[in-house]
């Protein structure tokens, strides 16, 4: 499990990375400019892409690392707490994509797609910590 959790940390840090870089681009068209519904240049450039004067993305990175990190340490128990308040959040940002902007964000879609699944492993192995183990009859 330490393995996989690792490998989608560093996916969401690519993803969240990728996500910056559109954040802080000021020409050309955006790579994920696919049509009027799907342009991550609006989202990563409305006001709900900073909080408290960080970029979104930033703290996608900071959050990802150390989700890398307790998994690293199989602090499975803790990694709970980042793993569900990154998902808390990334469902809140999904929500002003729909409801208030209108236009998602593909890397913003990955970034949830990948927080779900490790909020959902995180949970499911510390569940199984705490089954008894049967002794063979």
């Amino acid at each position: 499990m330490k393995y996989l959790l690792l490998i989608l940390a560093v996916l969401g840090v690519i993803v969240s990375s990728l996500a910056l870089r559109e954040h802080y681009r000021t020409y050309g068209d955006s790579a994920c400019s696919i049509n009027e519904r799907w342009d991550c240049g609006v989202v990563n450039h409305s006001r709900y892409a900073m909080l408290a004067g960080i970029p979104v993305a930033t703290l996608g990175i900071a959050g990802y690392v150390l989700m890398a990190a307790l998994a690293w340490l199989r602090f499975y128990r803790l990694l709970l707490v980042p793993t569900f308040a990154g998902l808390a959040f990334s469902l809140h940002l999904a929500d002003i994509e729909a409801h208030v902007l209108g236009v998602w964000c593909v890397y913003c879609v990955i970034s949830l797609g990948i927080i779900s699944l490790m909020s959902l492993l995180t949970l499911g192995t510390v569940v199984v910590q705490f089954v008894p183990k049967r002794s063979p009859a």
